[in-house]
């Protein structure tokens, strides 16, 4: 079955697209509110030195930090306004989601439907606020121990960067669901990937002219430009590998007219987790590091630093652990957001069965073990992705970080945004094959 993009491709040109008048208007909107972000990384926070901070940023290992700059674009090294990014709604969705499956209540808010989504979107907004005012005043405090880079430290700086902070993250939040709603895509997930998509420029233009320098050999940069195309080939195809399950609903009789018994599949995704697993285990790793590096800016040594000389980027022990959590949480996750007793419950409520296969308890034990041999399969395949980034960092001197997940959330992004263009040029074909139809009706 050909992807959404290939068939995109080879069914229909660019210039049904110029035909679509809400599709271009989508997409305008999409791009300028892209633009807006953008922009808005380049404002600094009032009442510090941009300069300062960013001499004292990339002069030293910074951890998670490096993460979410990767993320934000670059505003965390320019303590932009958007330096939080999306991240705390991206934290405080996926906390939402656990718990919910967790906890009876908010599991029971759930099974409501429409008006449960609702109350569950407003929670997670509430969650937001505290976590962007928890991270926003981290960050204040961190600001004030760095030299020369707050001009007044005190409660006042304090107090306007938390708010300053904050309304960027709410901005944020608020502008991918004006994406989600009238642009085309996934808002936030559009968000991440502008930010992660804005350093590719810089990173190819300093990789070539290291490699003008001689720094790098021309074969090295020949070999990374084949090895990414092949690894997005890869991701591309890993993402959308499914194990379908076969279901069959026997016939049926409503009233006085039978219906025959029909087919269908439940589809299981290879990488059922997504790109959570390795943005969990990159998170929890390069923590202690970030720790370490501001405890030996304010002159504290000890265990902190032999952590961050035993897990730096290309350690041994830093690859061990970070395949170890990617497992771990992609087991972990998928176990949340996937029930096989509740899917197998569902199943026997409208009548349909696995053939060979006893309904209720028995098809949920054989979903459970389908389900645990391709998690072993995706697991896998986000430890290779997420790790061949890291061994070219480390042992090929790549003069930029882009680690696996920033790689997976590229293409995925890509990939949906596509589907949903294809979607919409999709819907509008039927439409004037409907329009069509009536002309004809009505001449006849």
């Amino acid at each position: 079955m050909a992807s959404a993009a290939e068939q995109l491709a080879a069914n229909i040109n660019f210039s049904a697209i110029g035909k679509s008048e809400e599709l271009k208007k989508r997409i305008w909107f999409t791009l300028g509110a892209l633009i807006v972000y953008r922009l808005g990384t380049y404002i600094p926070l009032p009442g510090i030195d941009p300069a300062a901070f960013e001499a004292s940023f990339t002069g030293k290992q910074q951890g998670v930090l490096e993460l979410f700059n990767m993320f934000a674009g670059g505003a965390v090294q320019r303590m932009a306004i958007f330096a939080l990014n999306i991240m705390p709604y991206i934290s405080a969705s996926i906390i939402i989601q656990l718990l919910s499956s967790v906890l009876p209540s908010l599991e029971a808010i759930k099974k409501e439907g429409e008006s449960g989504r609702k109350i569950l979107n407003q929670y997670t907004r509430y969650l937001t606020v505290f976590l962007a005012i928890f991270q926003a005043y981290g960050i204040a405090i961190g600001l004030e121990g760095q030299t020369g880079v707050v001009a007044d430290p005190g409660v006042f700086f304090r107090i306007s960067t938390v708010l300053t902070l904050m309304g960027g993250t709410m901005f944020l939040m608020w502008l991918g669901e004006q994406i989600t709603s009238r642009g085309i895509g996934n808002g936030s997930s559009l968000i991440i990937f502008a930010g992660i998509v804005a350093a590719f420029p810089a990173a190819i233009i300093s990789t070539l002219e290291l490699g003008r320098q001689g720094a790098i050999s021309t074969a090295l940069i020949l070999a990374v430009i084949i090895m990414s195309v092949l690894v997005v080939a890869f991701i591309v195809f890993v993402e959308r590998a499914q194990r379908r399950l076969l279901i069959t609903y026997p016939k049926r009789q409503v009233g006085n007219r039978v219906y025959e018994g029909q087919t269908s599949f439940l589809p299981l995704k290879l990488n059922t987790a997504g790109v959570i697993p390795p943005i969990f285990a990159s998170s929890l790793l390069l923590l202690p590091t970030t720790i370490a590096s501001f405890s030996q800016a304010q002159g504290n040594t000890g265990i902190l630093a032999t952590i961050t000389t035993y897990l730096g980027h290309g350690r041994p022990l830093y690859m061990v652990v970070y395949v170890a959590l990617i497992v771990f949480f992609a087991f972990f996750y998928t176990a949340i957001v996937f029930n096989p007793t509740e899917t197998a419950d569902n199943l026997k409520k409208h009548g349909g069965f696995l053939p060979g296969i006893r309904p209720g308890e028995r098809t949920a034990q054989f979903i459970d073990s389908v389900l645990v041999k391709i998690t072993v399969l995706g697991a896998a395949y986000l430890a290779i992705i997420c790790l061949l980034p890291e061994l070219l960092i480390s042992y090929a001197a790549l003069p930029f970080y882009f680690g696996g997940t920033s790689l997976l959330i590229v293409v995925s992004v890509t990939m949906d945004t596509v589907a949903q263009v294809h979607g919409h040029l999709q819907a509008q074909q039927y439409e004037g094959l409907v329009k069509k139809a009536k002309l004809r009706g009505r001449k006849r």
